[in-house]
């Protein structure tokens, strides 16, 4: 079976559900389990979205994509500038 990808308001969503079904008296396993997911997805979900609303986890999701952009980015400028410091050089 396939990793299903979850978007970050579905995460929240979940993590919100499993709290509801551990205050009526499921322990941790059962929830996730009702929930789909395993104990430690559910762990590193709530590290991750613990205590934020479904706006914050859109936004947190944005500036993560728009991170890794920049840094590609940023790497990619670096390259160019070192291959032509090289060139100026005569280094080639």
């Amino acid at each position: 079976m396939g990793k299903k990808k979850y978007k970050a308001e579905e995460i929240v969503m979940i993590l919100r559900d499993i709290e509801l079904e551990i205050g009526k008296g499921l322990d941790t396993a059962q929830a996730c389990r009702s929930a789909g997911i395993s104990e430690q997805t559910y762990y590193r979900w709530r590290k991750q979205y613990g205590g934020m609303q479904i706006d914050q986890a859109k936004k947190y999701k944005e500036l993560e994509k728009e991170n890794a952009r920049l840094k590609k980015l940023v790497a990619d400028l670096s390259l160019d500038n070192a291959m032509l410091k090289e060139l100026q050089k005569g280094n080639f």
